[in-house]
């Protein structure tokens, strides 16, 4: 005879196991579908002819979407130099001391001789969308594209 205290201690281990499986393909589902539109967005704006490197960066730095635009070779050290502004603005991103009397950051924008980077925070996911652009680029404009562009993200 089984003892019905074992059974119901294996059933209900069982059915933690089942629901774990499912939560997990439910989050994994959302990461995949995420990054597919989030790939979809980047390859949007790097239809614009400034725009050099368009990617998504996680709260740990590591790009989950986009790049640099096919065909594109980047200026040496591209890769660091993109990885050591996502760390400036990751940092400065997070600083809510202004927000309530200025408001939330809307972008962190950087103009260099060769190159414009800019970065929108993305504060209810925690990440950041990079931007990469020649030197000529309309920052406004720029920002204007990408808010028509991610509207629909949160």
């Amino acid at each position: 005879m089984t003892n019905p205290v074992s059974f119901f201690a294996i059933n209900t281990v069982f059915g933690l196991l089942r629901l774990i499986r499912f939560l997990f393909l439910i989050f994994y589902l959302k990461i995949m579908t995420d990054t597919t539109l989030y790939t979809k967005k980047c390859t949007k704006l790097l239809e614009e002819s400034e725009i050099r490197f368009a990617g998504i960066v996680d709260k740990d730095g590591k790009l989950i979407a986009g790049g640099f635009k096919e065909g594109l070779v980047p200026y040496e050290g591209d890769e660091t130099k993109l990885q050591s502004f996502f760390d400036f603005v990751s940092k400065a991103s997070i600083r809510k001391e202004f927000d309530e009397s200025l408001g939330p950051i809307n972008y962190i924008a950087a103009r260099r001789d060769k190159a414009v980077l800019v970065s929108f925070p993305f504060p209810i996911t925690q990440i950041l969308m990079l931007i990469s652009a020649e030197p000529s680029v309309n920052i406004e404009n720029l920002a204007k594209k990408v808010v028509e562009i991610f509207t629909d993200v949160k």
